[in-house]
């Protein structure tokens, strides 16, 4: 169904003034606004023409690496004060940019590339401004989870976004454990060098046999997609090199119910061992394609068929 599309014109505020020129009575303070701007991953040419008016018309612009963002303001003719707002100085940068804010500012916060607060500082400052009144404006636009999403052919429906998984530890486990069990897409970001690492954490954890996409320079000159089982991934990238920002959308435990059923799960045993797959090779399929612990497919794989 097609969804009208409506043009919006925000109203014009108006104060009135109570003191009708007395001056023993205050003026209202100004009220300012934080822009929560979304800029490009990739492709200049997807910064929307709202946000590059938002970054033109700010009196400061926050973001995460001055250095990184200050090519990309010049090209949209964003001439505002630059200042840095990342994960260190967060909390000691927000009660100054409050400050400003109440005193009638109009703040613009962007990340590196795409939507800020998504893995990226700027929660801070947008929870302290809701608290102090202020009104925060999210202007929409790229988004590398969204792209990796819609491009990476897993079907549509709820997906869960999982930022960067820990690198190591209980923590990470049960992150993994949880994606293997969970009946969702699951979208991770991870850093190129740490790729097949975790893909080969994932065929551990029970999701070999699930359908995977790796998204890698998304809107960029060498954008790709490749795409196969968590498995086949896993062995594409033990030893690739690879370059880029990475997102993995993994297909969720739902989409492998058809082999959860006993008899389902007998009848594959049966067609591996008539293609003279061994007991131990079996407990693997069941493992990667069937969602089993190692422990029951172990004990299944020694079943008589």
């Amino acid at each position: 169904m097609r969804v009208p599309c409506f043009a919006f014109t925000p109203p014009v505020l108006v104060r009135a003034d109570a003191s009708n020129g007395d001056p023993s009575i205050p003026h209202p303070e100004p009220a300012g606004e934080l822009r929560v701007v979304a800029t490009p991953i990739g492709n200049l040419g997807d910064l929307s023409p709202r946000g590059a008016d938002a970054l033109r018309t700010a009196d400061l612009v926050l973001c995460e690496d001055t250095r990184h963002s200050r090519p990309l303001l010049r090209h949209f003719e964003a001439h505002a004060p630059v200042e840095a707002l990342h994960e260190h100085n967060e909390a000691s940068m927000v009660p100054r940019v409050v400050s400003r804010l109440q005193e009638g500012a109009v703040v613009a916060l962007i990340s590196d590339a795409g939507t800020p607060l998504v893995s990226d500082p700027g929660a801070r400052l947008v929870e302290a401004a809701i608290a102090a009144g202020i009104r925060v404006t999210p202007i929409p636009g790229p988004s590398a989870l969204l792209a990796a999403v819609v491009g990476a052919g897993l079907g549509g429906g709820p997906f869960t976004f999982f930022g960067f998984l820990e690198r190591k530890g209980k923590e990470r486990q049960r992150q993994l454990a949880y994606v293997s069990a969970h009946p969702y897409q699951s979208v991770v970001y991870e850093s190129p060098q740490r790729l097949g690492a975790t893909l080969a954490d994932l065929v551990a954890a029970g999701c070999g046999g699930r359908r995977a996409a790796v998204a890698r320079e998304l809107t960029k000159h060498f954008e790709e997609f490749r795409r196969g089982t968590v498995s086949e991934l896993a062995e594409y990238y033990r030893e690739a090199t690879v370059r880029g920002e990475v997102v993995l959308v993994v297909e969720g435990a739902a989409t492998v119910a058809e082999v959860v059923d006993p008899d389902a799960v007998r009848e594959r045993i049966r067609e591996w061992r008539a293609a003279g797959a061994s007991a131990r090779e079996v407990a693997s399929k069941l493992v990667e394609e069937c969602g089993k612990t190692r422990n029951e497919a172990y004990r299944l794989s020694l079943e008589e068929p």
